[in-house]
């Protein structure tokens, strides 16, 4: 954190914004941004990138020629991301509250060690309430800039992959309503009365909430696409099943689906430092040629060996096909709703334009006054001229 504040701080003295509020909104994107790409590295690398290049057996890509890329468990992706999810919807927030109230606690305890090592045991008693307050650990320089940082955070982490797992909105909910009794013990008791200042709005975090309102509709879409096995079982139901071509999908519509879903390879094709330990002799009592692997190839005696099927092109088509239908259907909806719904109910719309036309009527009739009174102070100083208005 003090590394992200000392580059902002950097960042926002190169730029030299004009005014304070365009300078906190500088470095609360800046900042937002540090955190958010920190933070979610690892779940944009399992979801997307994790086992998507690492070729096919006898043709592995390898980093430097030398080590093979990492792959996903064989169950799929979409495990490993929510794994990940769980460790850090769970762990990390639970670390994260501890350590909220944890620093603080400690930080006055130390304080308080050394009150009394300065004054003596006795002296604690007769400190008046205002000198035990300022005993007490000051609010941060950025005032409430962490609370919303975490927010927005939690917020990223709920709605970007919650197709991956759909348990984090209701971790969210419990750790907020743990988190509103500890802060409110953290405000009361650990930190100063901070100084009260107005604010008109969220400012910044608004438009940054609909970044993440944007990008995790996107995200969802890619996820239930790409990393899921939502759209290959679709495929496989409407077109290659044994309900292909018949308008149905059921529970009998995916016999099959599995050795469907794995390519053929022959063992004899497998590079010299990635061929198995054994030939497999000992579970069929005579040495394995082929094996199978996840992936929609042709087998090793087609035309264009290891090369991919139609199956894999559909696949893609319909993966394609579905996130552009998704965006657009959950787009269109958020606008119907925005519309049904607006941010301000008509009357009392009509009512702020009311009394917006009453200040405005008011104004006019002090200044209408305020002439007609110099025109008569004028008049009885015999200084009075024509073409005067009103």
């Amino acid at each position: 954190m003090l590394f992200g504040l000392s580059n902002s701080a950097h960042l926002l003295s190169t730029e030299q914004p004009r005014t304070e509020s365009e300078w906190e909104n500088s470095f609360t994107l800046k900042m937002f941004l540090f955190q958010f790409v920190n933070l979610n590295s690892s779940t944009f690398y399992i979801a997307f990138f994790l086992g998507r290049f690492t070729g096919h057996p006898g043709a592995y890509l390898r980093l430097i020629n030398r080590w093979r890329l990492e792959e996903c468990h064989p169950s799929g992706c979409l495990i490993d991301l929510c794994m990940q999810m769980g460790i850090i919807m769970v762990l990390k927030q639970t670390w994260n509250n501890f350590m909220e109230l944890g620093y603080p606690l400690i930080q006055n305890w130390w304080t308080r060690r050394k009150v009394r090592q300065e004054h003596g045991p006795e002296r604690k008693i007769s400190f008046p309430q205002w000198e035990k307050d300022y005993n007490l650990q000051p609010m941060n320089a950025y005032g409430l800039f962490d609370e919303y940082l975490e927010m927005i955070l939690q917020f990223g982490f709920t709605t970007i992959f919650v197709a991956a797992f759909p348990l984090a909105p209701l971790l969210a909910l419990l750790n907020n309503i743990i988190e509103i009794r500890l802060d409110a013990y953290k405000f009361v008791t650990q930190w100063r009365r901070p100084l009260a200042s107005r604010a008109k709005d969220i400012g910044i975090w608004y438009g940054i909430l609909e970044g993440i309102g944007i990008l995790s509709v996107i995200t969802n879409a890619f996820v239930i696409a790409i990393t899921s096995d939502f759209i290959p079982r679709l495929v496989y139901a409407y077109k290659y099943g044994p309900c292909a071509g018949q308008g149905e999908a059921g529970q009998k519509c995916m016999v099959g689906y599995v050795n469907a879903s794995l390519s053929v390879f022959r063992i004899s094709d497998f590079e010299n430092r990635s061929e198995p330990e054994s030939d497999g002799s000992e579970f069929s009592g005579t040495p394995l040629k082929y094996c199978r692997y996840r992936d929609y190839r042709d087998p090793p005696h087609s035309l264009v060996p290891y090369g991919y099927t139609l199956q894999f092109w559909h696949v893609l088509a319909a993966r394609l096909a579905f996130i552009i239908v998704f965006e657009h259907l959950v787009f269109c909806i958020k606008h119907l709703i925005s519309y049904l719904i607006p941010d301000l109910p008509k009357d009392l719309r009509d009512r702020m334009r009311r009394e917006k036309y009453l200040i405005q009527e008011m104004m006019y009739e002090a200044e209408l006054e305020r002439l007609q009174k110099e025109r008569k102070e004028r008049k009885k100083n015999g200084k009075a001229h024509h073409n005067e208005w009103p």
